[in-house]
């Protein structure tokens, strides 16, 4: 299985990454957790330890760019689930150290993208527009960047343009604000609907592999089987669902 690190937030002391290891035929993923939400941005390294891609960087992308330059090996681009202010505010960050590093989003979520500063105000908070995304995301279009190649899937509900982004031969899913140990995601923020998550949910979330890792923006990973078995959301609108 591949191995994945949690990092310790922006405030922590030992907050480090770990060499990446050179005979590895799986790839490296670690989390970065920080900021008022604390959310998990991710730093997913190749087998080989010379492709990375940066997923949903937010407040802690400092400590991922130090464990990117620690481990040497080059950014490809920033992936991003979607555009709410929390999964995004460290883009500037990045784009600091990578001025022509990639920006990939699904174009559902542009406005939301556009309003960064506005959803920052939400929280008091005050953040600054971002650079234009690059790229469309395009769901059932593999998203290769040396051994990496996600499969992107259309996960809609928490926000408008929300994917997931699955590496299926490692046997993992990052799923953004998708669904959590034990939650779903919020659809109370412009552009959620309740109904439209949970048909995400059963339609590319639990047709995976039970054993299937979910890396999530918030909190620790889990499992496809063990949120079927438990996540009270999941089993009520599974419950639903049946005849």
């Amino acid at each position: 299985m591949s191995e994945v690190q949690r990092l310790r937030g922006p405030g922590d002391e030992e907050s480090r990454a770990p060499s990446v290891s050179s005979g590895s035929s799986v790839p490296l993923v670690q989390a970065f957790t920080g900021g008022v939400a604390a959310e998990n941005s991710w730093l997913v390294i190749d087998a080989s330890g010379r492709e990375a891609v940066i997923i949903d960087p937010g407040a802690a992308a400092p400590q991922l760019l130090a464990a990117l330059r620690q481990s040497g090996a080059v950014p490809r681009a920033i992936v991003l689930t979607h555009a709410h202010f929390d999964h995004v505010e460290g883009i500037r960050d990045v784009r600091a150290v990578f001025p022509d590093l990639e920006i990939w989003l699904h174009p559902a979520d542009r406005r939301l993208y556009d309003a960064v500063p506005q959803q920052g105000l939400w929280f008091g908070l005050e953040l600054d527009a971002l650079p234009d995304p690059d790229r469309d995301l395009e769901p059932g279009q593999p998203l290769i960047f040396g051994s990496l190649e996600f499969e992107v899937r259309f996960t809609p509900g928490h926000a408008p343009g929300h994917v997931t982004l699955v590496l299926p031969e490692a046997g993992l899913a990052l799923v953004g604000d998708v669904i959590f140990q034990g939650s779903v995601g919020r659809t109370d923020l412009p552009g959620g609907d309740a109904r439209t998550l949970m048909d995400s949910i059963q339609r590319e979330i639990l047709t995976l592999p039970d054993s299937t890792r979910l890396l999530p923006g918030h909190g620790p990973e889990t499992t496809v089987g063990a949120e079927r078995a438990t996540n009270p959301y999941v089993r009520a609108a599974l419950h639903e669902s049946q005849p």
